[in-house]
């Protein structure tokens, strides 16, 4: 599992604000085959929290794939990220 807050800079409504974490949340479904939702600060108007699920059969996959997620928010999105965490289990 992933989660994010990030920073949407220069955004002057909620509109526009969904518009981005709607694109961060079809990047990580596409390209990472993730489960992803903006879990909390819906009504802050220039901060988001998202989580990001993945199932795996290896821990270590799991989280190269969190990281790769990582790495792509921080490229291609404009966004300031503040804080990250990844948490993994095994069964």
């Amino acid at each position: 599992m992933i989660q994010l807050i990030f920073e949407i800079p220069d955004v002057d409504s909620l509109k526009e604000k969904r518009r981005i974490i709607r694109s961060v949340k079809d990047k990580l479904q596409r390209r990472f085959h993730m489960s992803a939702a903006e879990v909390d600060l819906q009504n802050s108007l220039s901060f988001a929290q998202i989580g990001g699920a993945l199932v795996s059969n290896s821990k270590t996959f799991g989280e190269t794939v969190m990281y790769k997620a990582f790495e792509m928010i921080e490229r291609e999105v404009p966004v300031r990220i503040q804080d990250m965490s990844i948490y993994s289990e095994e069964f």
